[in-house]
């Protein structure tokens, strides 16, 4: 199986807030952008509550999360998997967020877009890595393979993000 690699963080010195999925799909490794997936429910959402609409073009989505004050990453910086499936995921690489935390220390709450995102900073950050005191809290995954919830249901769920 073939190493993937994530992408640096989306992030401005005014971030408060960070927002962390566990490891780019096929489609976004293949489009070099997050989130790419069509069905993925992440840029409808943030099209709701920043204005960051699916149909802009990727660079002026991520000016309007900068402007929001939202910063994007993903917990993994490498990891092997067949497929875009979290269940999948092996042999994980944390990205390394003691410095990123020390660059943007604006950022207090860490919103994880889904499970295996929380479970994979829980085990390979929080245990590794000496971080400030942080809010955390799991959101429901935006992945079309998260299907069991209603896309308003995700929505007011994600709200929090825009909460200060």
């Amino acid at each position: 199986m073939q190493r993937l690699n994530s992408f640096p963080p989306v992030a401005d010195r005014n971030a408060r807030i960070l927002i962390l999925g566990s490891m780019p799909g096929i489609k976004s490794l293949q489009e070099h952008e997050y989130y790419a997936h069509p069905h993925n429910a992440f840029w409808k959402i943030m099209g709701e509550l920043i204005g960051a609409q699916p149909h802009l073009p990727y660079e002026q989505r991520l000016e309007k999360l900068k402007q929001a004050g939202i910063a994007l990453w993903d917990v993994l910086h490498s990891c092997t998997r067949e497929g875009s499936l979290d269940s999948d995921i092996q042999h994980e690489q944390a990205n390394d967020f003691a410095t990123f935390f020390a660059d943007h220390p604006r950022i207090t709450r860490v919103y994880f877009n889904g499970g295996k995102a929380e479970q994979s900073f829980r085990k390979y950050v929080l245990k590794e890595q000496t971080l400030p005191e942080l809010e955390l809290q799991r959101l429901p995954s935006t992945s079309p393979a998260h299907a069991g919830m209603r896309y308003e249901a995700k929505l007011s769920e994600w709200r929090v993000i825009t909460v200060l």
